[in-house]
């Protein structure tokens, strides 16, 4: 079985228990906790080395989470470790944010753009996506600058891409006029 598949098994229990004891949201802020740590390289070896022991990284995590994460969460890392799962703790962190979003209806929307983009331009685009029923009400934006792009800006979400940048356009441009001249073929007639 593929990491991804036993990532969101573990995941989607883990987001059952949290629901049925009313601890969701304290689980999401576990969760995003437990994102912030295994974003670190270091944290991400640690987890995955076959050399440290099961022992050893238990008491690794209890001391690095305690007071940071609540007894739910400590309590499903024990059962990883226990059952040598722990190296997947890297993508069931992503599975659980990806599942949290799907429940709560939220969307999560790139955009990439030349130059760094302000909250209202932020808030026409959710806007534009909203009433196109193109996203779910609640979006989450990650943003980056790509000064290539020359200007305008390049939406990714639900696995489409919207590229509304004036590089693009150059290259849509460039390509029309790569092609055959069909005015001047009747020109020469």
């Amino acid at each position: 079985m593929g990491n991804q598949r036993v990532a969101t098994r573990y995941a989607k229990s883990l987001i059952d228990l949290a629901l049925e004891q009313n601890q969701l949201e304290a689980v999401k802020q576990d969760m995003d906790t437990l994102q912030e740590l295994v974003d670190v390289r270091d944290f991400a070896l640690l987890l995955k080395s076959p050399i440290v022991t099961p022992s050893k990284k238990l008491s690794i995590l209890e001391t690095i989470l305690d007071g940071r994460v609540g007894d739910m969460t400590k309590a499903f890392i024990r059962i990883l470790v226990k059952k040598g799962r722990e190296n997947v703790l890297v993508d069931i962190s992503g599975a659980f944010q990806d599942q949290y979003k799907v429940i709560n209806n939220i969307s999560s929307v790139k955009v990439t753009s030349a130059v760094p983009i302000d909250a209202t331009v932020l808030e026409q685009i959710k806007q534009q996506l909203v009433q196109a029923n193109s996203t779910e009400e609640k979006i989450e934006f990650s943003t980056s600058v790509d000064p290539t792009l020359v200007g305008g800006f390049v939406l990714e979400f639900d696995g489409k891409i919207y590229d509304a940048s004036v590089a693009h356009k150059l290259n849509e441009l460039r390509k029309e006029f790569d092609g055959p001249n069909v005015y001047v073929s009747q020109i020469m007639q």
